[in-house]
This record gives structure tokens, C-alpha cells and sequence, in this order.
């Protein structure tokens, strides 16, 4: 092969290598939240649906009404947790498919060069 193609391989390769990565990633990524007293636990997956559920036998103290704004606020607390993740992941797909500076190209302003 040339040595065209071949950076053009490397190219695809690398790319390939960055979006399975990513999606590992994503994967991987779990929002936890648990309330000040415990008496609530949530942890979400990466879309931010509910993956796991825990509740303290404190929550048979209270009305049904509180436990169930207990869970969704959790959940919310979680799934922020979980979009942090997710975004941290998106950023480094995105970084592997910014275009390579040209060779002798000037630097921007706030580069180095």
C-alpha cells in the first residue's frame, strides 16, 4: 500500500477504535444518588432510567406522596450525575475526530506554535 493509504487505514482505524470506546464508555456510565438520611437510593443508567432502587425501612414512616417525590427527586440527582458522565464521554469521541493541524500550519490565537 501507499503511504496514503495507509494513513488513510490508520485513519479509519483510529476512528473506529474512538466510536467502540465510546460506546463502552457509555455503557459503563451509572448515576448514584442517595438521599441525606438513606432512606432513598437510586442509580441510573446513562439515558438516566432507573437501573436500581433502594428504599430504608424509614420510608414506612412516611406518606406515600413523600416517598414518591423522595424517588423522582433521587432520580433526578442521579440522572445529572449520569449526564456529567455522559458528556465527559462524548467529549473525548469528540476530540478523537477534531481534524489533525496541518503540518507548518499556524497556530490560533491562545496555541502554541
Amino acid at each position: 500500500m501507499s503511504a496514503e493509504m495507509d494513513a488513510l487505514v490508520a485513519g479509519a482505524t483510529s476512528k473506529l477504535e474512538a466510536l467502540e470506546a465510546a460506546l463502552h464508555g457509555l455503557k459503563q456510565v451509572r448515576g448514584r444518588f442517595a438521599t441525606e438520611d438513606g432512606a432513598v437510593e437510586v442509580e441510573v443508567d446513562s439515558d438516566g432510567a432507573l437501573t436500581a432502587l433502594r428504599l430504608s425501612e424509614a420510608v414506612t414512616t412516611l406518606p406515600p406522596t413523600e416517598v414518591g417525590r423522595l424517588i423522582v427527586w433521587a432520580c433526578r440527582q442521579a440522572a445529572e450525575e449520569a449526564g456529567g458522565q455522559r458528556s465527559k464521554v462524548v467529549a473525548t469521541l469528540n476530540e478523537s475526530f477534531a481534524p489533525a493541524p496541518a503540518p507548518g500550519a499556524a497556530a490560533g490565537p491562545g496555541q502554541a506554535g
